[in-house]
């Protein structure tokens, strides 16, 4: 990778730890928010070999246009086009209900480019893990289903874009349907 790659890497890391800073996540613990960036990038190069510095950036800054003040303009002055693009693929219209959000990612997910498939597959993988390892407080068990196989019908759309990350997403897949059949009821 070169030296500039690796800069705007780890000025994405900044950009996003900064935007983020005041967010926790819904786990018992009350995550850092920036965990979950980090570790969808991490995932992406570890998992499925992907070493792409615009796919990489655009999993640490997948949420930053969602979840925070931040702006597409204002990611495109920082980090460019591409970037700004991936990150608005992935992107859900908060201003949505739920309900129309999700049903909307499973619509969506086949028409997404490539790198932004690859950052959907890792955000799915990580929000797994977190369902067995580190659930957000309160949700039932029932809750917890629903979004394993909701995540399970957006990866269904997008199988074929990189086998590393979809045989870890089954593997979690099965963990968590595992984990939650024998889960007492909240």
């Amino acid at each position: 990778m070169k030296h500039e790659e690796t800069m705007l890497i780890l000025q994405a890391m900044h950009f996003a730890a900064d935007k983020h800073r005041h967010q926790r996540r819904k786990d018992a613990e009350a995550s850092p928010y920036i965990n979950h960036p980090i570790a969808v990038a991490e995932t992406l190069c570890a998992v499925g070999l992907v070493h792409d510095p615009v796919t990489l950036i655009a999993g640490i800054l997948h949420d930053t246009i969602e979840d925070t003040e931040t702006t597409g303009a204002e990611l495109e002055l920082r980090f460019g086009h591409e970037i700004r693009t991936v990150v608005e693929e992935v992107t859900d219209d908060k201003s949505l209900p739920p309900a129309m959000r999700k049903q909307l990612q499973i619509e969506h997910a086949s028409h997404a480019s490539e790198r932004a498939r690859l950052v959907k597959l890792a955000d799915k993988i990580c929000n797994l893990r977190d369902i067995v390892h580190a659930p957000p407080a309160g949700w039932s068990v029932e809750r917890r289903r629903r979004y394993i196989n909701w995540a399970l019908a957006v990866v269904n759309e997008i199988r074929g874009t990189n086998a590393d990350l979809e045989s870890r997403f089954d593997e979690l897949y099965a963990e968590a349907d595992e984990y939650l059949a024998r889960a007492p009821a909240i």
